[in-house]
């Protein structure tokens, strides 16, 4: 059998890990890698440096590589690459969640065009296959709902918080000691890497095209110790999730944000830096992933499997038909606003007779049922810890309560509004 030549775009983690996979493939032949460094000292044995450059076009003008593995991550250059790679009739597997999120309409459009295909399972949940399993097994399902936790970082942080009853910060510090947190931690803690992710993934679930900018994110900066304590206690467990949804009408509720969790879902389970994803839909019923969501080697499995899935039809007249991209309509896609919940409401307030019943009157001029509320005990300086746990609400109402128990004279301070998965 011929050798396929690929060239592979970036040698950090993933792309080490995806030479090292690749060598017990002898039909498989990396023709050539782009790096930023070439004076970088490589941890990878038996490296051939000649092969190294640091102009990665070359590799997407090569007219006898084939597969181009993309896995720099970021828009700039990777679109232009990518897009000079398609036009160059190459296929492409990439694990950039970030780039198939805001560019992603125009890269598979063009590939479409061009008769080539692009894979990305490695983009969404690091070593967990979903995205093939979608398109191909789980193709006959009407998918409504589509719900993970997909940031290892941040499920690491928010674990610790409750194994060990500490603060956000701390546990923060501690995992970028140990390298699961980046010195910038935005990008995971305040929820981007997750709405990356969510975007590809609605899209492809619920066969609607998702538009990045209209997901509602928010991250895990305002958890504390008391919060993750107090959730325990109700039955829940604090995760950053992600989740995509079609109502009734058929609009798209795509969004990140923290949520109390129940421990009857197996969601709340998850600990550590393990992904998962729940599927819901007719006629498989409940469905989930769960495995290691990032890592040299997890997700080199996903970019492995998908070289090899392009290797083994790379001669067919139409390269994997069922992974294309055949999205016709774009989601119309809820405000959060919009959006009905449960709500976990964390107060400080006065600790003086009728209080309670001033926030329940409050609550109900919204509109809005208390499903449960708890006194948690009174400070030194006369406050009470006071939360509430809501029956279903419409957000703009929850929001209008709030607004109003900011501006009561007995309420000190709202703490936190977190939403609660059913």
């Amino acid at each position: 059998m011929d050798k396929i030549n690929i060239g592979l775009i970036g040698l950090g983690t993933v792309g080490g890990g995806v030479v090292k996979v690749l060598r017990d493939f002898k039909n498989i032949n990396i023709k050539r890698i782009a790096v930023k460094n070439l004076s970088k000292k490589r941890n990878i044995e038996g490296l051939d440096e000649s092969i190294l450059t640091d102009n990665p076009f070359e590799i997407v003008n090569d007219k006898d590589i084939k597969i181009v593995v993309e896995v720099i991550g970021g828009t700039e250059p990777a679109f232009e690459l990518l897009k000079t790679a398609v036009n160059n009739g190459k296929h492409i597997v990439t694990a950039n969640k970030e780039l198939l999120a805001k560019r992603g309409e125009e890269l598979f459009k063009l590939a479409n065009e061009k008769n080539v295909v692009i894979l990305y399972e490695a983009a969404i949940a690091g070593g967990i296959p979903v995205i093939m399993p979608i398109k191909t097994t789980l193709a006959g399902n009407n998918i409504r709902k589509a719900a993970g936790i997909l940031n290892g970082t941040t499920n690491y942080i928010l674990t610790k918080m409750e194994e060990e009853g500490i603060s956000y910060e701390t546990v923060l510090k501690e995992a970028q000691a140990l390298g699961y947190a980046e010195t910038d931690p935005s990008g995971d803690v305040e929820g981007f890497d997750s709405a990356y992710k969510i975007a590809t993934l609605a899209t492809i679930a619920l066969k609607q095209r998702v538009d990045i900018n209209k997901i509602y994110r928010e991250g895990i900066t305002n958890i504390s110790a008391n919060d993750i304590r107090f959730a325990k206690e109700l039955g829940y467990r604090i995760k950053l999730i992600a989740m995509a949804a079609l109502d009734d009408n058929n609009k798209a509720d795509v969004r990140v944000h923290p949520m109390l969790v129940p421990f009857s879902n197996t969601l709340s389970t998850i600990n550590n830096v393990t992904n998962a994803v729940l599927l819901e839909g007719f006629p498989v019923g409940k469905v989930m992933f769960a495995g290691p969501g990032a890592g040299e080697m997890p997700t080199a499995s996903s970019v492995l499997g998908d070289i090899l899935a392009i290797c083994a039809n790379i001669d067919a007249p139409v390269v994997l038909p069922m992974m294309r991209c055949n999205h016709a309509v774009n989601a119309d896609q809820l405000d959060i606003s919009e959006t009905v919940n449960k709500y976990y409401i964390s107060i400080t307030a006065e600790n003086t007779p009728g209080v309670i019943g001033c926030i329940g009157e409050i609550c109900g001029k919204s509109d809005i049922n208390l499903s449960s509320v708890l006194q948690k005990g009174t400070d030194a300086d006369n406050t009470a810890q006071i939360v509430v746990i809501t029956e279903k609400s419409l957000e703009a109402n929850i929001q209008n309560a709030i607004t109003e128990l900011k501006n009561n004279r007995h309420i000190v301070k709202i703490n936190n509004l977190i939403r609660v998965m059913e």
